[in-house]
């Protein structure tokens, strides 16, 4: 049976992966701003916060005991004078031996918080999540834990186990990965030193400042629009075989990837073993990387893999962390709150324990329930301000760190055409979009020339300029000489994900877009999202739910809301549609887009869906002339 020393260091263990904390060779994002509070933060767990557990017991198990103990020592003597043959058997005496033997064992007690704490907080979190699992009944030995569900008398109740998360992309990794390998050196020497362990790396001081950076060089178009991932063009992390490795102007190491399908077909397993594979042989040739080789060679062997090294780790954790989803909980303090109340009444204040328990048992109960609760409530609100803060940075809207303008020629003043014939990379966009370089000329054109004349630009004043290939004083120039600029726009592309370009088109389009056409990844074998615990049908919908709410807001009150579909989440997205727009019309209809049928088990599907969602009461799907060019789109 585990002591009570081992049961707090296990919970302080479980607390430090909660707040992030034991991960302090990770060094970017909210890992960076953990570790500047890392202190604070750690002495709030191990010194202020599990301290009132042992001040707690201490000091009110040893007030008890001593007048515990008087109390029986006064009945026992009470029964002897008024003569009682046996004094122990007595009423009395009975009842305050049992005060006093229920409260002796304070170990006991204080180490059964800490089991307690431990089991409560494991439930919820999994792999950097923190996963709404609402326990039902307790878990048996021989029985895994009963969820319960939010039930509100809806006749059809649609819930998934991330229901109450907001769905994180991984995309802000692939440029943002870094490794405090000094940091990670000391503190894996200092875990040995604890662990009385061998260590196989000298008693030397680490060297100050290694650092590592995973960065994409290279990387291909995935899932998009109407292009589908298949198991061809699915895409996965490779070391970039002609510059695996480099050392920036600070000597910190960079590790080069490339980010596309393997023609090779190897899984993601197969090519992190080759990225290692070539970072190890790179290193080993360049005298200036040794220290790096040398520590990222240090053996970190696990029980699944006895031979794994520094580098295996975190080569694993970047292609983990940019090949899965990550969740935010929109209120993790009341979740966690409601279910602390929940665990309390059921694991440790069972009414059936209590209907039959003495007095001094039921005191005891209320004794640990207060302590365990002002505890858990501590940690709670240290956890969800943490989560909280997290929610508000992805809900925060983001800077718009570019912004461009496609205008026709027509509306561009002539004063600036000389600038427009003097600027290559535009030319080179025209010849590549229009090939205006085969126009030959004639009567009422002048034929195309290296450079272009000023009549050839007001002759074609269709053509299509861009000012990203100019700079910001021209863009100024043509901005202002653009009378309600604003007003004359017609269209507006934005490159982002998906939720922070919906969040920043909140104010400027409320009540004004009519039509909103979604085409999301169909979450197919070949296309489906990136998911963990086996949450694949969960994960999915959590992305199309916070995106559908969000969307919304924009929407007309005549607005036509398209997704297109097929057979894998056709079903459960026709559920949510309903939950989301309650008051509307939802209509699916098939789109014939393969007369062949898709190759298949079974049925080789001919069709996908497209749902058509629209206001109750009023007529807003019409036939349209068919253009002369039935293919064109």
């Amino acid at each position: 049976m585990p002591t009570t020393e081992q049961l707090r260091s296990k919970l302080i263990n479980k607390l430090k992966e909660l707040f992030q904390l034991n991960q302090p060779d990770l060094d970017f994002g909210f890992y960076r701003i953990m570790h500047a509070k890392s202190e604070q933060v750690s002495s709030f767990i191990e010194n202020d916060l599990l301290q009132v557990i042992q001040d707690t017991f201490g000091k009110v198990d040893e007030t008890k005991k001593e007048k515990l103990k008087q109390e029986l020592d006064n009945a026992i003597q009470t029964a002897i004078d008024f003569g009682a043959p046996d004094p122990e058997a007595t009423p009395k005496v009975i009842e305050a031996r049992a005060r006093y033997e229920a409260i002796k064992d304070s170990a006991s007690s204080e180490a059964e918080i800490y089991d307690h704490l431990y089991r409560f907080f494991e439930r919820y979190y999994d792999e950097g999540d923190f996963i709404s699992r609402r326990y039902y009944t307790r878990e048996t030995p021989g029985k895994a834990a009963p969820f319960s569900i939010p039930f509100n008398g809806e006749e059809v109740k649609l819930h998934w186990a991330n229901a109450d998360q907001y769905y994180i992309k991984t995309t802000e990794y692939f440029t943002n990965y870094s490794v405090n390998l000094t940091e990670a050196i000391k503190g894996f020497k200092e875990s040995k030193k604890r662990n009385d362990e061998e260590i196989d790396l000298d008693d030397g001081s680490v060297p100050e400042g290694l650092k590592l950076h995973f960065r994409i060089i290279d990387a291909t178009e995935g899932d998009h629009a109407n292009v589908k991932a298949s198991d061809t063009t699915k895409r996965y992390f490779l070391i970039h075989k002609a510059n695996p490795v480099e050392l920036n102007d600070q000597k910190e190491l960079i590790i080069n990837f490339e980010y596309r399908p393997d023609q090779a077909g190897a899984k993601q397993d197969t090519l992190n073993k080759d990225a290692l594979s070539s970072i190890i042989n790179a290193l080993k040739k360049e005298p200036a990387m040794a220290a790096y080789y040398k520590y990222l060679s240090t053996g970190t062997p696990t029980d699944k893999d006895k031979d794994r090294i520094l580098l295996t780790k975190y080569i694993n954790q970047y292609t983990a962390r940019n090949t899965m989803d990550y969740f935010i909980h929109k209120n993790l303090g009341a979740f966690l709150k409601r279910e602390l109340d929940f665990y309390i009444k059921n694991e440790i204040m069972r009414l059936d324990d209590i209907e039959n328990a003495e007095v001094p048992k039921v005191e005891d109960y209320l004794a640990k329930i207060k302590v365990l609760r002002k505890i858990a409530i501590k940690l709670i609100e240290f956890m969800a301000q943490l989560e909280d803060f997290q929610k508000k940075l992805w809900l925060k809207k983001k800077f718009v760190v570019e912004t461009n303008y496609c205008i026709t020629l027509d509306r561009v003043p002539e004063e600036l055409y000389p600038q427009i014939i003097a600027n290559k990379e535009q030319i080179d966009e025209w010849i590549k979009l229009y090939a205006i370089d085969e126009i030959e000329g004639d009567s009422t054109c002048p034929a195309y020339t290296n450079p272009l004349t000023l009549n050839f630009l007001k002759v074609n004043d269709k053509l299509m300029l861009d000012t990203r290939f100019f700079d910001e004083v021209f863009k100024a120039k043509l901005l202002s000489s653009i009378q309600g600029f604003d007003e004359h726009c017609d269209g507006l592309l934005i490159h982002s994900e998906n939720y922070q370009a919906l969040n920043l088109l909140q104010e400027r389009y409320r009540e004004q877009v009519k039509c909103v056409y979604i085409d999301p990844p169909y979450n197919a074998n070949s296309s489906e999202i990136a998911y963990k615990n086996s949450f694949k049908h969960a994960s999915w919908i959590s992305l199309i739910e916070n995106r559908l709410d969000l969307s919304k807001t924009i929407l007309s009150k005549d607005f036509v809301h398209v997704i297109a579909i097929d057979e894998v989440e056709q079903e459960v997205l026709g559920q949510l549609l309903s939950l989301s727009f309650e008051d509307c019309i939802k209509n699916c209809i098939t789109v014939v887009h393969n007369a062949t049928g898709q190759q298949g088990t079974n049925f080789s599907y001919t069709h996908e869906y497209a749902y058509f969602v629209f206001p109750d009461g009023g007529s807003f799907i019409g036939l349209e002339n068919r253009e002369e060019n039935p293919d064109v789109r």
